[in-house]
């Protein structure tokens, strides 16, 4: 086995911002702090009061209603983070304002389903356990669910439908629908480079990490890649951006500090967090390559990884 570790903020981009010089994050709803988060929590429990919503907070990063229903502080947290104090409030009112239409006016479904039927990839984080459950886990703590997608008037909305039933099919149907309308997207794409390695990152639509889930779409429509012989790396940190790195040589160790840093900063710091982890997926498996240890970043090198840098004579 293989290990080094990274700190974040080494590397090609610039360190990370907010909370790396101060106070640690809180472990909910980062990059706040512990007292930042505290203060957040409580100027939704009070917006959500005046809105006739009756929550508690779970401790976890989610409010949660009488009649069980989960709103989520994660957004919210990267929203006020940077932003002087004096101006949370109103962007924490603005939020409960939409949140409130959404819950009394939720969106209908869209009249073609058929068309407007996604899979998305989400955090468990906040998620109930019975909700959970009724999803599929992609990589720990990361679920698929079947989610649609309208658009009114300019304004867009994604619902997630852990229960397929007020779909009207089985959940098997809504897999198959929601993975070819995945296929149908079409990527924004640009490329990073460090140390003469290239990533590929994707974006442009709210289901672009999600198209890691028809990953060899992705590799031969946006990539020009067919069955790369040593596998790829692959992140997704938020709902709006893919990462890929193409095995071919020693740039995979550039690649791969590139892969963490971004990957890492986009987690803590933008809307729509999935997951903060790089993953070797060869042969449709995927493998998590990183993990957190005492605040620093460790790549562990073993296992299928382990066999496609050896025969990239890289070990």
């Amino acid at each position: 086995m293989g290990l080094f570790s990274h700190r974040p903020g080494q590397g090609p981009r610039r360190r990370l911002r907010g909370n790396t010089q101060q106070a640690p994050p809180d472990p909910a709803l980062a990059p706040l702090s512990v007292a930042e988060a505290a203060d957040l929590v409580r100027l939704a429990q009070r917006a959500a009061s005046e809105r006739g919503l009756h929550v508690r907070y779970d401790g976890d990063g989610a409010l949660v209603t009488e009649d069980g229903m989960v709103a989520g502080l994660t957004n919210l947290a990267r929203a006020v983070s940077g932003q002087r104090r004096r101006h949370w409030n109103e962007i924490v009112s603005s939020h409960f304002d939409q949140l409130s239409e959404n819950l009394q006016h939720p969106p209908d479904l869209p009249a073609d389903l058929s068309r407007n039927l996604y899979l998305r990839m989400v955090a468990d984080d906040g998620i109930p356990d019975e909700w959970a459950q009724a999803a599929t886990e992609v990589v720990p703590g990361v679920l698929c669910v079947p989610a649609t997608y309208t658009d009114t008037f300019g304004s867009s909305a994604v619902s997630m439908h852990f229960d397929v039933s007020r779909l009207g099919m089985s959940r098997e149907k809504a897999i198959r629908l929601g993975l070819a309308n995945l296929r149908r997207l079409r990527d924004e794409l640009q490329y990073l480079y460090h140390e003469g390695a290239e990533v590929a990152a994707m974006s442009g639509t709210l289901f672009t990490a999600s198209r890691a889930l028809v990953l060899d779409t992705v590799l031969r429509e946006t990539l020009r890649v067919e069955n790369p012989s040593y596998g790829v790396l692959v992140a997704t940190p938020v709902r709006d951006l893919l990462l890929v790195h193409v095995l071919r040589d020693r740039t995979a160790i550039p690649a791969m500090d590139l892969m963490v840093t971004v990957t890492t900063q986009s987690y803590s710091e933008h809307a729509g967090p999935i997951s903060p982890h790089v993953y070797f997926v060869a042969d449709g498996q995927w493998q998590q390559v990183t993990q957190y240890v005492d605040g620093a970043i460790r790549i562990v090198v073993d296992g299928a990884l382990a066999d496609a840098v050896h025969r990239l004579g890289l070990m």
